[in-house]
Formats: structure tokens, C-alpha cells, sequence
């Protein structure tokens, strides 16, 4: 055992990089389940001594364990489990589909805006799980292809997910690495966000006008849905919309109150908490994610306490030769790449201690842009592929059972366009914000 140690310290960079490239790999491959792969390579991690511990200090790898962004997660699932099963967001749903009148591109464009609005305050599993059986519905209704929503609402889900602290897990990960706020996330990022949201839409009712119709009579069924039992609980859906309040307020006013965001919402889910069975609660909450985190907080620690992230870091700096626009485009298309091929979380979670040592180098004003960058760049390069983002995913294995096989080409003939279109615009949008 001392031995193995020995040969570990020898090089501990290399063991702890070749770690996590065999994790990235595995995780990839998607044979063997992601949190398996994270808690294996934390396990190993530990099991060389690549963090370190001492006798004073034998929990040591714990210090590399973001509990912010550990407990914010879990809280949300709580409050959106909670406030989901109360249908709330479902009858929020109907109504924006009679406000339409059953019109098939009204219909696209109500549904892809509540998908990608949703996406940004709920995790956007969430917001296509809720916004699926609305859309296979409406389609039977309206007699058209459910693949054109639910491409569309995939891409929506991305995109809307990008634009907050909560929307998508690298989101919360840079926030808690950089130190941003919700509101940073929203005054930074709402302006491009939207202005790729309405393009998609745009691009993709257009791409399918000859498909995007129906008779009167199917119309005016859309437009009488009775949406009368969709809450299915008045005092849980009237608890779950206070409680939601209180707690996207509390994100809004974290720069006047500086209450931490993932204190508020512990807040929200213990007061929800108050009237439920907690165990039964508990057991919705996802946490294969929460431990794949963890996993991967040990992973990447074991990189950080080795000096692997110094180099990484430095060497990044090297290749841009010092120009804060380089180094900007370079993050923002690796980012909308490599999210594209690999999973994002575990990239944006590699990208931010590397980001931070950076910071620690150049200062804040010249990573500022940098940490916006990554957001956009892992955020919007999940709509490349099928296997880009879990929303895509589950969408694409939730169609295949009710009849509407969405293939893994068809998919990329939009994903990698509204990527590509996605990333051109966010390039123009970081030049003239933060560069000329």
C-alpha cells in the first residue's frame, strides 16, 4: 500500500488526469450508469491519496464538495415535485393553449415559450416531463407529427434553461465557482437568450409551415380543452405558487438581502415540506444527479490538489497568448462542441476550478466575460445531439413509446444547426458586451 502511494505522489498530476479522462470516457459511452462511474473514480481517488489527508485533517476531500450547489439542487427538486404534483403547471399550460385557439403555429410558438420559461425556473427534466403528455395530446387533437413540438420543445428546454442560476445544472455550478447571483444570470443573459429563443421558434415553424396545419373543427377542440380538473389540489397549489414566490423573490433580492440562493430555496422546500410526508417526497428526488456530483466534486478535487488544474489553466493561457478574445471564443465554441458530444455537467464542473485559478491570475475583469462564455457555450451545445443534455434524452425515449421515434439523425439535422446558429449568435452578443 505504501508502495502505491509512493508511485502516486511521484506523479500525481498524471494519475489524477488520467482519472478523470477514463470517467469522461465511461460517461460518454453511457453503457455504465454515470453515478457508478463518478463514485468509482471518487472512490479510487481517495483510495491513492490524491487529496491529501493528513491526521489532523482526514475528511479532507470534503472541502472539494460544493454543498451550495449540492443543496440548492436538492431543495428545487423538492419544490418542483412538490408544486408539480399539484397541477399547477399543467393548468398554467392549458390556458396558454387556449389563449391560442388551437392554431397549429400559435400552438408551437405558445408551447416552445412555455417549455423554454419553465426550463428557466424549474430543471428542464422537469419542464418536458410536464409539457410531453400537454403535447401528445394537442397533436392527437390537431391530427399533426408530435416530433415537430417536441424537437422544438427540446431546443427550448436548452436554450430557456441557460438563462438562470437554476435553470441548468453548469449554471449553478459557475455561479457557486464565480460567485454570480440570480440576478447576475439574468441581467447578463436574458437579452442573448431570448433573442435565440424567438430564432429557433422562428426557424423551426418555418421549417415546418407545410406541416403546421389543421381543420377548424380540430382547432376549436384545442380551444375548448377543459382545464377544470388540471389542479389537482387547490391548497397545495395555492401553498406551492406562495412558496415559489417567496423563493424566486429571495433569488431576486440576494444582492440587497445577501441571503446564499440555496438557502432560500431549503427554506422554500422545508416550508413545503411542513404538509407532506417527507419520505415520500424524498424518494422523488433524483439522486443518482446529486451523487454523480459528488463523485465528480472528489474527481475533479484530485486534479485541483495535484496542481493539474494550475497547469491546465496556465497552458490555456499560453495558447490565447494573454488576449481576453481568444481565450473567449475558444471557451464559448469548446464549450458549445464538447457539450454537444460529452455531458456538460461534468465539463463546466472541470472548466470553473480552472476558470477560478484564471481569475486568481488575470483578475475578474478579465475572466468576467470568460464565465459567460462557458454558460452559453455548455449550456446551448446540449441541443447538438441526442445525448447533449437528459432532457434530450428522456423526450426522445418518452416518444419512441407512445409510436413517434425520434432518430438520433433526424435530431441532428436541427440540433447541430440551432447549436451552430446559437453560438454565432452568442459570439456577436459577448463581442459587443464585453470585448470591442
Amino acid at each position: 500500500m505504501e508502495s502505491l502511494h509512493y508511485l502516486v505522489q511521484l506523479n500525481p498530476v498524471m494519475v489524477s488526469a488520467v482519472i478523470l479522462i477514463i470517467a469522461y470516457i465511461f460517461i460518454a459511452w453511457e453503457k455504465i450508469s454515470k453515478v457508478t462511474v463518478a463514485l468509482l473514480g471518487a472512490g479510487i481517488t481517495l483510495f491513492l491519496g490524491l487529496l491529501g489527508p493528513s491526521k489532523d485533517m482526514p475528511n479532507y476531500f470534503v472541502n472539494y464538495i460544493d454543498f451550495s450547489v449540492i443543496f440548492l439542487l436538492v431543495s428545487m427538486m423538492i419544490i418542483v415535485h412538490i408544486s408539480a404534483r399539484s397541477g399547477i403547471f399543467k393548468w398554467l399550460a392549458n390556458e396558454i393553449l387556449k389563449f391560442t385557439k388551437g392554431k397549429p403555429k400559435l400552438v408551437l410558438f405558445a408551447l416552445a415559450v412555455f417549455t423554454a420559461v419553465a426550463s428557466a425556473f424549474l430543471d428542464n427534466v422537469t419542464t418536458v416531463i410536464l409539457v410531453m403528455p400537454i403535447t401528445f395530446a394537442v397533436c392527437k387533437k390537431l391530427d399533426i407529427n408530435p416530433v415537430i413540438f417536441l424537437i422544438t420543445e427540446i431546443l427550448c428546454s436548452n436554450i430557456g434553461g441557460t438563462s438562470t442560476l437554476i435553470g441548468d445544472p453548469p449554471n449553478i455550478i459557475i455561479g457557486s465557482a464565480a460567485g454570480f447571483s440570480f440576478m447576475d444570470f439574468i441581467n447578463e443573459l436574458t437579452a442573448i437568450v431570448l433573442i435565440i429563443m424567438l430564432v429557433t421558434i422562428g426557424i423551426m415553424i418555418f421549417l415546418f409551415r407545410k406541416d403546421l396545419k389543421s381543420t377548424q373543427e380540430k382547432m376549436d377542440e384545442v380551444a375548448k380543452i377543459d382545464n377544470s380538473r388540471s389542479v389537482r389540489s387547490k391548497p397545495l397549489a395555492i401553498r406551492s405558487a406562495l412558496v415559489l414566490g417567496f423563493v424566486i423573490i429571495g433569488f431576486v433580492t440576494h444582492d440587497i438581502t445577501h441571503i446564499p440562493t440555496y438557502l432560500m430555496a431549503m427554506l422554500g422546500a422545508a416550508l413545503l415540506l411542513i404538509f407532506e410526508k417527507p419520505q415520500k417526497v424524498l424518494v422523488n428526488v433524483e439522486w443518482n444527479t446529486i451523487f454523480f456530483f459528488i463523485g465528480l466534486f472528489i474527481i475533479i478535487g484530485g486534479l485541483e490538489a495535484s496542481g493539474g488544474i494550475d497547469l491546465m489553466a496556465k497552458w490555456l493561457l499560453d495558447v490565447a497568448k494573454g488576449s481576453q478574445t481568444t481565450m473567449s471564443l475558444i471557451i464559448l465554441w469548446a464549450s458549445g462542441i464538447l457539450s454537444g458530444i460529452i455531458d456538460n455537467i461534468p465539463y463546466t464542473a472541470t472548466m470553473a476550478p480552472m476558470l477560478a485559478k484564471i481569475q486568481a491570475i488575470e483578475g475578474s475583469r478579465y475572466t468576467h466575460p470568460l464565465w459567460w462564455c462557458l454558460s452559453l457555450g455548455a449550456c446551448l451545445g446540449g441541443n447538438m445531439t441526442l445525448i447533449g443534455a437528459a432532457a434530450n434524452v428522456i423526450v426522445c425515449e418518452t416518444a419512441q413509446k407512445h409510436g413517434c421515434k425520434i432518430s438520433f439523425a433526424e435530431y441532428l439535422k436541427y440540433g447541430v444547426s440551432i447549436t451552430f446558429i446559437s453560438l454565432i449568435l452568442s459570439t456577436i452578443y459577448i463581442w459587443i458586451r464585453y470585448l470591442r
